[in-house]
């Protein structure tokens, strides 16, 4: 039995998610960011940076949603989140998920916290520089998916998952990644998944 710590639309949808596509048992608690709980010292035991997801495994907290997802896809081998161990697939599959979470994680954090960089907001070049960096980012992997998708390794695994998760995290910017034709394909392909449509449910989300 898996514990998640959670707030509904947050870095924490990726390890909802594969949970749900493992069916594997587990436990919802919710951390509300609207009364602070992030930052309670009991949660702070176990996530120190007061942030979600927080996943119990095994009864020892993990953290950072990258992560959880290739955990759990190694931990269920079963659920098919990630291509075999050895090949091509595989190294691609650890590529890509390190990719977004080193270059658009990053970088959202930026877009949607300027006190992170010091500032109340940001000035208008700073925050230019930073749509910028995301679009580039969402340039490339549309380029990939046309050429290679319409998953980011053909068929669909996990990785899927986080893009899709972050790609959401898009919808109100000036320009959302579903203004990509390969990315709003891959998009639609996740969103008509049981588990996106169940995650939405539970988490009581309704826009895209």
């Amino acid at each position: 039995m898996y514990t998640l710590y959670y707030s509904p639309g947050t870095a924490s949808m990726v390890a909802h998610l594969a949970l749900l596509e493992i069916g594997a048992p587990h436990r919802l608690e919710l951390v509300d960011f609207d009364a602070n709980a992030q930052k309670d010292p009991a949660y702070l035991k176990l996530n120190p940076q007061g942030r979600v997801p927080t996943l119990i495994v095994d009864g020892k907290p993990v953290f950072e949603s990258a992560a959880l997802l290739m955990l759990l896809a190694e931990r269920h081998p079963e659920a098919n989140l990630a291509p075999a161990v050895g090949t091509p697939e595989r190294a691609a599959w650890y590529q890509w998920i390190v990719y977004m979470a080193n270059t658009l994680m990053p970088t959202y954090r930026l877009w949607f916290y300027p006190p992170d960089a010091g500032a109340a907001e940001h000035p208008a070049n700073v925050r230019a520089a930073i749509q910028g960096r995301i679009e580039g980012a969402f340039d490339l992997l549309d380029k990939h998916l046309a050429a290679n998708g319409p998953y980011m390794l053909g068929e669909f695994f996990g990785v899927d998952l986080l893009l899709t998760m972050l790609m959401r995290w898009s919808r109100n910017m000036p320009k959302p990644a579903t203004e990509w034709p390969a990315l709003k394909k891959l998009a639609d392909l996740v969103r008509a998944r049981p588990s996106w449509k169940n995650l939405y449910e539970i988490e009581g989300l309704t826009d895209w």
